[in-house]
């Protein structure tokens, strides 16, 4: 026997094996929570944001890329690289309607990206939002879990976020110095110094933040940098908006700005069209302003945490090879009229006046922003979360990785693209094998980008809200309401409908939907879906 060239058979295959996990990439997926397409300022928002600034400089920027239009469903769509329906999620987390697209549960079914991914040698762990229905993530596929298992609810009480699996203990506070964004912030970076004690595996972190959703919470420091900022009012913030994304190559330089649009109140029993800024009382503006500071704040401490994680992985020496991809669940939120809600989600409004206004979003308070705001936080869009509009379904999307895009840094790439991209993207990059019994019918982002990609078809319901996206053509539809279609090479914005001029392309179109309502559980639609802010379709058949 030839021992030395056994060893060195051996040697070589060890160092190949080393080799080969150490060039895979870590993989940090961070989500925002109703962020509207425009409100970073990389995407011709206001709002500082020079964190995700400096990755969209050194990556690439996404102007199509598309969520589901609501919380609970892009979360499974992300996690599962599945349409939600197909996972059980069509709709929310809080009730279950007996039929498999709306379980208020993910699947059994289907394979998280931890799953796929834990046989490929990566350690998994969520810092932030889970929301798929299932009581301890850490059994879906994720080692360590900290934050909440349902929707935000409070920013400043840490005994709303724990921590996975049982045994774990989290971090302790001083009274008075927690905040959910740097909690979760602290987390990460404490998953991310555990996954370090294996150098040999690669890492996944799925990084869910709260913010900027309901309750607008934070710290009045951050609310007073913002407070002056937006007494001009929603009218003049779109123009501004609109103006700066045009500059950027965000839109076209012949992009309309979308009338005012439209929004229901809590319940269904009244409508109405967002009303001009100049047409409210001082006393409301004044009431408004604070409420959209707020939210500026929320969303400028995400960006401020988000660059500890960053300034982490620089010192670690681990961020050329990680995969970055940031977006949002859905577009801004409207709910439930232009004033937004207080006390609890309702259509229960005070209008905070005088020193009222310096005790708005403090610990105990609980605001929403509006809808007219909404609206000017997915300028230049129709509509906000919930719907399929684009301002519903559009959230900005930055992607940045070094070692691994082959595109010039800064770009911005307009190809259409899904958050059911992430799974077959974290497959690619990773080299892991998926073995669901769920087809994928997303694809790897990376080598789209790289490479090009060819035309392809996108599907969107949500509470009777449906669309199909191909190529060029959308046709999208409100509840119980006829099909509108829009030319995207001219229209993204939505305002000539062309379903009469083109009838043949609506019916083709609308056929490919049928047939994906079909396979993926979503039809038929049901009628009621069990939630008080919704009216039960007594319309259907």
């Amino acid at each position: 026997m030839n021992l030395p060239l056994t060893f060195f058979t051996i040697w070589c295959v060890v160092l190949s094996a080393t080799t080969h996990a150490a060039d895979k990439p870590n993989i940090l997926y961070i989500l925002a929570d109703d962020l509207g397409f425009s409100d970073l300022s990389c995407f011709g928002g206001e709002i500082e944001t020079p964190v995700l600034n400096s990755l969209a400089k050194g990556g690439v920027r996404l102007t199509q890329f598309y969520n589901t239009g609501r919380c609970c469903p892009s979360r499974a769509a992300l996690l599962t690289g599945q349409y939600p329906h197909r996972v059980g999620l069509g709709h929310m987390t809080t009730n279950d309607l007996g039929r498999p697209g709306y379980r208020g549960v993910v699947s059994p079914e289907a394979q998280t990206i931890g799953q796929v991914l834990g046989p490929a040698g990566y350690r998994s762990f969520i810092s932030g939002k889970w929301h798929l229905g299932t009581p301890d993530p850490t059994k879906n596929g994720f080692e360590e879990f900290y934050g909440t298992l349902v929707s935000a609810k409070r920013f400043f009480d840490a005994d709303h976020l724990i921590r996975l699996p049982e045994d774990r203990v989290a971090r302790q506070y001083p009274e008075g110095d927690f905040y959910a964004t740097d909690a979760v912030t602290d987390h990460a970076l404490d998953f991310l110094k555990l996954a370090r004690e294996t150098p040999d595996q690669p890492w996944f972190l799925y990084l869910a933040y709260h913010a900027p959703h309901f309750p607008l919470h934070a710290p009045k420091k951050d609310i007073a940098k913002y407070a002056e900022r937006y007494h001009g009012g929603w009218d003049q913030l779109r123009d501004e908006r609109l103006e700066r994304m045009k500059n950027m190559g965000i839109v076209t330089a012949d992009t309309k700005l979308t009338p005012r649009s439209t929004w229901q109140n809590y319940g269904e029993t009244k409508t109405g069209t967002n009303p001009t800024w100049d047409d409210l009382s001082e006393d409301r503006r004044l009431d408004l302003s604070r409420r959209m500071a707020i939210f500026a704040a929320m969303v400028d401490r995400m960006d401020a945490q988000l660059g500890r994680v960053i300034d982490d992985l620089k010192a670690a020496g681990e961020f050329e090879n990680t995969l970055i991809v940031f977006t949002s669940d859905n577009g801004a939120c409207f709910e439930w009229d232009p004033f937004g809600f207080d006390i609890k989600s309702s259509n229960e409004n005070i209008l905070h006046t005088r020193d009222m206004l310096d005790e708005m979003g403090a610990p105990g308070t609980f605001h929403s922003v509006g809808s007219g705001w909404a609206n000017a936080s997915n300028t230049p869009w129709r509509m906000y979360k919930h719907f399929v509009h684009e301002g519903g379904i559009a959230s900005p999307g930055i992607v940045h990785w070094p070692d691994g895009l082959k595109v010039k840094n800064g770009a911005i790439v307009h190809d259409p693209s899904h958050i059911i991209d992430l799974l077959p993207t974290a497959i690619a990059v990773s080299g892991a094998e998926y073995n669901g019994t769920l087809s994928l019918p997303g694809v790897d982002l990376i080598e789209q980008l790289n490479n090009g990609g060819t035309e392809r078809t996108l599907f969107f319901e949500h509470q009777g809200h449906r669309a199909v996206r191909e190529g060029n053509w959308k046709l999208v539809a409100f509840d119980n309401k006829p099909w509108e279609l829009y030319d995207f090479s001219v229209d993204r914005t939505e305002l000539n409908d062309l379903s009469t001029t083109y009838p043949e392309k609506v019916e083709i179109m609308e056929t490919a939907w049928d047939k994906w309502g079909e396979e993926n559980n979503v039809t038929p639609l049901p009628d009621d879906l069990g939630v008080g802010y919704l009216k039960p379709n007594t319309t259907a058949e």
